[in-house]
């Protein structure tokens, strides 16, 4: 199954993405800049792409597998989501990283550095109750 999907070029330097694999189901993000990134500082990179994400879905950004032990970076929040109404012509897609090592690192123009996949979604229907019924579990790890 695949889903159209609009993507703007903002910058000339921009690749568009593709899946490396007929299996993958992400796709591979990569910078259109080059950055010398301090021990403990948080930059946000430049991808020069605009997605415009389907209604009823949600892109979800994450490290890829290679990103701590290759550049000793990390995605601060754990992972990105970029909603369907982030899609104006100045919308790029920023790759936020940390540099989590006691060493600056340096990341290359056209370095691929997150991986993004589309994931449908609903939206909960909040109902406020006054009282709950079912047994408390404990917390964290409480099942074993």
């Amino acid at each position: 199954m695949s889903i159209p999907v609009k993507i703007l070029k903002c910058h000339p330097d921009a690749v568009i993405p593709t899946y490396h694999s007929n299996g993958a189901c992400a796709f591979d993000l990569s910078t259109i800049e080059s950055a010398t990134i301090q021990p403990g500082e948080i930059v946000r990179l430049r991808t020069g792409l605009v997605v415009c994400v389907p209604e009823n879905y949600v892109l979800f950004i994450a490290a890829r597998s290679s990103l701590p032990r290759k550049y000793g970076l990390c995605v601060p929040q754990g992972f990105g989501i970029v909603d369907n109404d982030f899609c104006g012509p100045n919308d790029e897609l920023l790759l936020q990283l940390l540099n989590f090592t006691n060493e600056p690192t340096e990341v290359k123009k056209g370095d691929r550095l997150v991986q993004a996949m589309f994931v449908p979604f609903v939206k909960a229907e909040f109902q406020e109750v006054m009282k709950l019924t079912s047994p408390n579990r404990g917390g964290f790890g409480s099942t074993g």
